[in-house]
């Protein structure tokens, strides 16, 4: 598979271990993942996160997981294939599949889902409303509109064995966000910072676009790609927050 090579993965890729307490296991048959569900509440909704290249799931232990246990969600922290305490090497094509092992591992029903992605996280959050299109939300942050823009960064086409023609139709086979996000109904959060100088402003403008459902975007005046968060907290924290209140109400 084109998107598998192990030039994509060296240069897309950062996976280093890091190990917690109590992971949540998930065999996604050729790897087990060492994912974490903080369960809040079985009744309640559960975001599902998918966090960037160069993060782990340990990075979002602590405040970031009590944010959504006040709440009244469950988080579950989606791990990549050989990042923290998972086996494996990262792929990015084949770990599309890994989103549904996660899903269903957990037994979460589709209308309690709001999936929720951070950079290259934000295509394996896409895949997920495809995969689950009665989902109720998605939430993405910095997200990646097309990948083939990014994938041209880092490697050409000549590398891979491939001409552009055939790495763009491999790219719209399984990354056609465009195609992902308009037949997905549900509520849509988009955030990005207008300083992102490693995913422009662009593509989350484009995300937003591309959304079928209902649907809101805000572009940070503050803060850049790895700050996003940190530097709006209050007012960041505060839009999830009403955007998931908005949900709950609406799928009680």
């Amino acid at each position: 598979m084109i998107l598998d090579h192990p030039l994509i993965s060296s240069r897309y890729f950062f996976p280093h271990p890091c190990r917690f307490a109590d992971p949540f296991t998930v065999d996604c048959g050729e790897a087990l993942l060492g994912c974490h569900y903080h369960l809040h509440d079985p009744k309640a909704m559960t975001v599902v996160h998918f966090h960037g290249n160069g993060e782990t799931v340990a990075d979002y232990l602590g405040e970031f997981g009590e944010r959504f246990d006040r709440m009244g969600v469950n988080l579950l922290l989606a791990e990549y294939r050989g990042y923290g305490m998972s086996d494996g090497e990262p792929v990015l094509a084949s770990m599309l599949q890994d989103v549904g092992s996660i899903v269903s591992a957990a037994g979460i029903p589709q209308g309690k889902l709001i999936f929720f992605g951070r950079s290259l996280g934000s295509l394996y959050a896409i895949h997920g409303i495809q995969l689950f299109p009665q989902a109720s939300g998605l939430i993405i942050e910095s997200g990646i509109a097309d990948p083939l823009e990014r994938l041209l960064l880092r490697v050409t086409p000549q590398e891979l064995g491939v001409s552009l023609e055939e790495l763009q139709a491999e790219v719209l086979r399984l990354m056609d966000n465009r195609e992902k996000l308009a037949g997905y109904c549900g509520k849509t959060l988009v955030m990005h910072t207008r300083n992102d100088g490693l995913v422009d402003v662009t593509h989350g403008e484009r995300i937003y676009g591309w959304a079928g459902g209902e649907k809101e975007l805000k572009i940070f005046e503050r803060g850049d790609h790895n700050s996003i968060l940190q530097v709006n907290e209050r007012e960041y924290v505060a839009l999830v927050e009403r955007f998931i209140r908005s949900l709950q109400d609406k799928y009680p």
